[in-house]
């Protein structure tokens, strides 16, 4: 797949991605739950000697009974290339000058209290969730997720949520922030500390040790997990955040931060694309699993999480400063949460909404404006390390 020709913005709902092919689901669902108890989810297993090579019919996206530690011949090749995409996107945090954003930050007059409050809820809220999703990735979706190629993808993943932990130690080192504040408002700030704990509880019982997948009543409860944290952490939950630092970008305020927030948010659409192709995966392997409880469920699941963001939106910017308020977030909420709607197969929970921020989809694309790896930054200072009168 060609990098340069991925849309970073809010598509229409469209097909899932190319190459992605549902099977036949019922063979193979059939087919998978009379050979379950004989595979082997971790590859850590001992060795059939007697077996036979693995055929693209036995690969599957839960319950394999083929090998997983033969990544070859792929089944799904969308997540193959998602795998080579977030190759080609590779950065790291400290390549960003933070020169500008260190100067503005520590000018009296440099940014309005209101500008201040946003910038510091953001990145108490970012500094955790990266962590709290590569800890659901390593600990419970890795885990239960049987195919070889997706498990490439999530392995880059998880490097991908580290460079953004990276990231915001960066900013908070580079611009001199109290980490203690900043690192711990996922416990400290309500309005925090709501979404993380909404989140936490979807991976309780697939942290458990003795949890397995096999069951409809474990699928589900691994369907939940995805949904939660790639449809609503990933998919809904950063994009207030996103709107925010991005705008004061857009007005040469904080150029540095909301460069790198380019480069997550890049990142974040190809976890969200994957989570979502996932999904489908399953549910047309399983159409059993996919209920119409299930997915009224599904569906409070998305409306409560929009609720908990447009909580954070207020609490983060209750004044609103300049193209920004947190009237006109709650609105971007309802498109982002109808799209996810969409993605899913699912009806609307909000009337049709109009996207407020047409200029989101401009400013995500960084072909626009420049090759990043021709605007490295060689040597860099943090707040630390420069001299201020």
């Amino acid at each position: 797949m060609d990098t340069n020709i991925l849309d970073w913005s809010e598509p229409e709902p469209v097909a899932p991605t190319p190459g992605f092919a549902p099977p036949a689901a019922a063979p193979v669902a059939a087919a998978r739950a009379e050979t379950a108890e004989a595979g082997d989810a971790t590859g850590l297993g001992a060795i059939d000697e007697r077996g036979g090579r693995v055929s693209v019919d036995d690969k599957a996206m839960i319950n394999c009974r083929a090998d997983v530690n033969q990544l070859l011949p792929l089944k799904y090749r969308w997540a193959w290339e998602k795998y080579l995409s977030a190759c080609n996107n590779h950065w790291m945090p400290t390549e960003i000058s933070m020169q500008s954003d260190i100067a503005l930050w520590k000018s009296r007059d440099g940014l309005t209290e209101e500008e201040r409050r946003s910038i510091k809820r953001n990145l108490g809220f970012f500094a955790t969730s990266e962590s709290l999703v590569a800890n659901n990735i390593v600990l419970a979706v890795y885990r239960h997720l049987t195919n070889p190629e997706c498990r490439q993808y999530l392995l880059r993943q998880a490097f991908e949520e580290a460079v953004h932990t990276h990231t915001f130690q960066y900013i908070v080192e580079s611009l001199g922030l109290d980490e203690g504040e900043l690192f711990n408002m996922y416990r400290e700030v309500p309005s925090i500390t709501a979404k993380a704990a909404w989140a936490l509880k979807y991976t309780q019982n697939l942290s458990d040790p003795d949890f397995a997948t096999g069951t409809p009543e474990n699928d589900r409860a691994f369907l939940r997990d995805l949904i939660a944290f790639y449809v609503v952490f990933e998919g809904m939950w950063f994009y207030t955040g996103f709107a925010q630092i991005l705008s004061l970008g857009r007005r040469g305020r904080m150029v540095g931060i909301a460069e790198q927030y380019q480069y997550i948010l890049r990142d974040e659409s190809i976890h969200l694309n994957f989570g979502i192709d996932v999904i489908n995966q399953i549910r047309a392997e399983n159409p059993g699993l996919w209920t119409k409880e299930f997915a009224d469920e599904v569906r409070t699941m998305l409306r409560d999480a929009c609720e908990l963001e447009v909580a954070y939106g207020r609490d983060t910017m209750p004044k609103g400063f300049l193209g920004l308020n947190a009237a006109l977030c709650e609105q971007y909420m309802h498109f982002i949460t109808n799209r996810r709607c969409a993605q899913l197969a699912l009806a609307p929970i909000f009337p049709e909404t109009e996207n407020p921020f047409p200029w989101m989809s401009e400013v995500m694309d960084l072909k626009k404006e420049k090759n990043f790896f021709e605007t490295r930054v060689i040597e860099y200072q943090n707040g630390g390390a420069l001299s201020w009168d």
